[in-house]
């Protein structure tokens, strides 16, 4: 997805552009995507690509929203070394957005919690 700084910026609130652009975080616990329960699907906000099923979400106690598993194929790692520490970057495939981090210290099945800035994502309830 080839879009400028300038046409992000005017797609996507300051904080979305932090977080998704600049690789920022959101401050804890400020995400109302912590308490969202429904049945849905969890997307990127900026480019709307399906991310993550609300089946995977789960309470970590972080204070952001944790998933186990994304959806086949539309996240993509890199390292990241940024604060003098070594962790793994989760990303949107499609638009390449920073979603946050993932760590080897979920639950089963996978044993992954996928640790997502609410701010860069948008929650699609399921249709009945």
């Amino acid at each position: 997805m080839a879009k400028t700084d300038a046409d992000w910026k005017t797609t996507l609130t300051p904080e979305q552009y932090h977080v998704l652009r600049e690789h920022g975080t959101e401050h804890r616990g400020s995400s109302p995507l912590n308490k969202e329960k429904r049945a849905g699907t969890f997307k990127c906000a900026g480019c709307g690509t399906p991310l993550f099923s609300s089946d995977t979400k789960f309470e970590s106690g972080t204070g952001w929203p944790s998933f186990y598993a994304p959806l086949l194929d539309t996240v993509e790692t890199t390292v990241d070394r940024s604060y003098g520490m070594t962790r793994t970057e989760v990303h949107c495939a499609e638009c390449g957005g920073h979603l946050g981090h993932v760590f080897p210290d979920g639950p089963a099945p996978t044993g992954q919690r996928y640790c997502m800035n609410g701010v860069a994502l948008q929650f699609e309830p399921k249709k009945t």
